[in-house]
């Protein structure tokens, strides 16, 4: 599976499964994305953005836009990284870019500065003393993800087999979120 074979398919389902997909983000657009972040997206989610659609396709809830008006990824980052700082428990690393919104305040998130693009859960409501007791493993990378959504067999899907695999906690997050 590459990211040439992925995004394709992809995008089939987007349109098959969005009334309206809002146009792709250009590349001007994501390369300011990534300058107002200080980091890059990782190839794949950089395509999906590019050469799918701006936002408004996959599981549920369907990813933010980039970039635009209203709720974005930019926005949403910057949102909870600001409130990671000036609560009293840090709890968003940087780097780690709120892809979906879950509802219940929860994320998918990815971790764009790891090679594989991890892809994250953020759940809240599991933090008591500690930011990290919310963060959790979904897929151990992006296209890992994309192709549960592609086959219909993740967590959040309401009919899953009871032997769907469920986001076990990130390891890294306590150091990731002191750094």
């Amino acid at each position: 599976m590459t990211v040439e074979d992925l995004v394709p398919r992809v995008a089939a389902k987007a349109r098959a499964t969005s009334t309206a997909l809002p146009p792709a983000a250009g590349a001007e657009e994501i390369a300011e994305a990534e300058a107002a972040l200080g980091f890059a997206l990782p190839p794949l989610l950089a395509s999906l953005y590019r050469e799918v659609a701006n936002g408004g396709y996959g599981p549920d809830y369907q990813l933010l836009p980039l970039v635009g008006p209203g709720r974005t990824v930019l926005s949403e980052y910057r949102s909870e990284r600001s409130a990671s700082a000036e609560g009293g428990t840090p709890y968003w690393p940087a780097g780690v870019l709120p892809i979906l919104d879950w509802g219940c305040a929860m994320y998918a998130a990815v971790d764009c500065l790891d090679e594989t693009a991890t892809v994250l859960l953020f759940e809240p409501n599991a933090m008591t003393d500690d930011g990290a007791e919310a963060w959790f493993v979904d897929a151990e990378s992006l296209a890992e993800w994309l192709e549960t959504w592609l086959a219909g067999t993740g967590w959040y899907r309401e009919d899953a087999d009871e032997d769907v695999a469920e986001p076990t906690p990130w390891e890294a997050a306590a150091s990731r979120i002191a750094e």
